[in-house]
């Protein structure tokens, strides 16, 4: 039996990759649940789960030959989701305690304004038929926003059960926290200047 052009279009649409960003979604969606409730151990483990999602996808997606338009744009926005909504929840919970070591509100702000930035670019330039995929930098962010992140909802737990940080994990929060910072405007810049290297040509 022959199978139709929307069957082949359906499954195209609903392979594994995009399945696994559409899980992501929904455990964002638990994590911002859980944060406010205060079980910062059960929004760690299910955020660490998000996370690990978007390595999956991406390798299966690789590996299989499953790139779809779709999965182009619904991966980095469900990623961007999961981050700036983290990071806006961290930044609200993490209020009272020291500005060094923390996610402040400024940070939460800079981490969404680089995200809107860079979607509208991105939106902009393939739209006129450039390419405009994630560069190293933009992965490298990544990494350091998801360690700052979990380092936080660590923090948070220490914070609660009223026990002082240990030294690693003040460190590692300090690091990752401004790495996170950093890295986010640095490529946000650098995604300015190929935007404009491209429209230039």
């Amino acid at each position: 039996m022959a199978v139709s052009t929307d069957d082949k279009a359906g499954n195209k649409i609903l392979n594994v990759p995009n399945q696994l960003t559409a899980a992501r979604l929904v455990l964002s969606i638990v994590v911002f649940a859980l944060i406010p409730l205060k079980l910062y151990l059960a929004a760690l483990i299910v955020f660490v789960i998000a996370a690990g999602t978007d390595w999956v996808d991406g390798y299966w997606a690789r590996r299989f030959n499953q790139v779809t338009k779709l999965g182009r744009i619904f991966d980095p926005f469900v990623d961007k989701i999961l981050i700036c909504g983290v990071f806006v929840f961290l930044a609200v919970e993490m209020r009272d305690m020291r500005w060094y070591a923390s996610v402040t509100g400024w940070m939460a702000v800079v981490v969404v304004g680089r995200e809107m930035l860079v979607t509208a670019l991105r939106g902009f330039i393939e739209q006129s038929g450039s390419d405009f995929s994630a560069k190293m930098s933009g992965k490298l962010k990544m990494v350091f926003q998801c360690i700052a992140a979990g380092a936080s909802l660590l923090a948070l737990m220490y914070r609660d059960a009223s026990v002082p940080l240990p030294a690693w994990l003040l460190w590692t929060l300090v690091i990752f926290v401004w790495l996170a910072v950093l890295s986010t405007i640095y490529s946000g810049i650098g995604y300015i200047f190929a935007a404009a290297k491209i429209l230039r040509n």
